[in-house]
């Protein structure tokens, strides 16, 4: 379905006008309080133009580069989960009537949203969190009806940041599916352009209603170029080979101990993954005690609170509680859902305040007994 086109980079304004005339509220990279994240955007004035941003464990800053590139950096703090998924989400209110309760479930409204400058590695989270939520026994409705008003303008990685291992994992840095337009941005003798791939049908009515000029050999050669270059740049590796038995096999590995007298508890390691999918379920009244509302709300397996049932909490020391995160991650999300929970993006290691990186404690557990 590959359709090879080029856009000029005085015309990507043309692809978001587009976009927005068509009905759609365009969600794209802009910056923000120093640092790189996903917004409604109305112009390429909102794009970080000329931004790159560094990346290592428990670091992460932006500075200006050497090009006027939109998508010169790779990843941020944030995920498309926020819209797909939202971090809370009015269930239902119930209202007192007399002496009864009137029960208003939550009616979400669909809303048409374009995601522009969606990674692969995020296309390949999106395709694990549908897996969850969409194609199992258990349908998340709110989900299932962001994701079909959702279309997907991808970026393909030129540059890879110091925490990503998309390579190890499969997952980029060139989109193979699950777009409708996927970008390869180009800058050099011959100007700042985008190579264009069609991906899908609704893709395919965009690109031919943008009359594109085609792309040429030599365009389409430097795309590649650009794409193998941040193949070979990885800033980690991960060694996926056995990794589910290797885990299952090592439960009272003395590495688990190491990593949790590191480990804070913060949870921003899952708030920041684009798969993590936890949530739990909030109920509050007002103060008359005639109106109540429950929400659903993220949540994460590193607070004690998440594996309580009636008579205390399973997992109580951090230990525990960061064996079942990166076992989940790598092992049992394979048993679960026939896939890895990770997709390389490396916001785990770059969020974590004090640098814990699941790569490495990984290799630890592999190479030391």
């Amino acid at each position: 379905m590959a359709v090879n086109k080029i856009l000029p980079r005085d015309d990507f304004q043309r692809l978001i006008s587009f976009l927005r005339t068509d009905g759609y509220q365009v969600i794209g990279p802009t910056l923000r309080q120093g640092a790189v994240v996903y917004e409604e955007i109305q112009s390429t004035s909102d794009l970080p133009e000329g931004w790159i941003d560094l990346q290592d464990g428990g670091s992460y800053r932006l500075e200006r580069s050497e090009t006027s590139a939109f998508f010169g950096y790779v990843v941020g703090p944030q995920s498309w989960k926020q819209f797909l998924c939202p971090p809370q989400r009015k269930l239902l209110t119930a209202e007192q009537t007399g002496k009864s309760f009137n029960v208003i479930v939550y009616d979400e409204k669909p809303i048409k949203r374009a995601f522009v400058g969606v990674r692969p590695c995020e296309i390949a989270a999106m395709a694990v969190q549908d897996k969850v939520l969409m194609e199992g026994p258990f349908v998340d409705p709110s989900y299932r009806l962001a994701r079909q008003n959702a279309i997907i303008i991808a970026v393909n990685c030129a540059r890879a940041g110091g925490t990503c291992f998309c390579v190890s994992m499969g997952t980029g840095p060139k989109a193979s599916s699950g777009f409708d337009i996927a970008l390869t941005e180009l800058i050099d003798q011959h100007g700042h352009r985008f190579l264009v791939e069609a991906g899908s049908e609704i893709g395919i009515g965009m690109v031919t209603k943008l009359a594109l000029g085609d792309a040429s050999e030599s365009d389409i050669e430097a795309g590649e170029k650009a794409i193998a270059n941040a193949s070979a740049n990885m800033g980690r590796t991960l060694d996926t080979s056995g990794i589910k038995e290797l885990l299952y096999t090592n439960f009272d590995h003395g590495r688990w101990n190491d990593a949790a007298s590191r480990c804070l508890s913060c949870a921003n390691c899952t708030m920041v993954c684009p798969t993590c999918f936890c949530a739990t379920v909030d109920e509050a009244t007002d103060l008359s005690g005639k109106c109540a509302e429950r929400w659903r709300k993220w949540d994460s397996c590193f607070t004690v609170g998440f594996s309580y049932i009636h008579g205390g909490s399973i997992r109580t020391s951090g230990m525990s509680r960061y064996r079942q995160w990166m076992t989940h991650k790598l092992a049992y999300w394979q048993d679960q859902f026939g896939t890895s929970g990770c997709v390389g993006c490396g916001r785990c290691i770059t969020w974590c305040p004090v640098g814990i990186d699941i790569t490495e404690e990984a290799r630890a557990i592999r190479h030391t007994r």
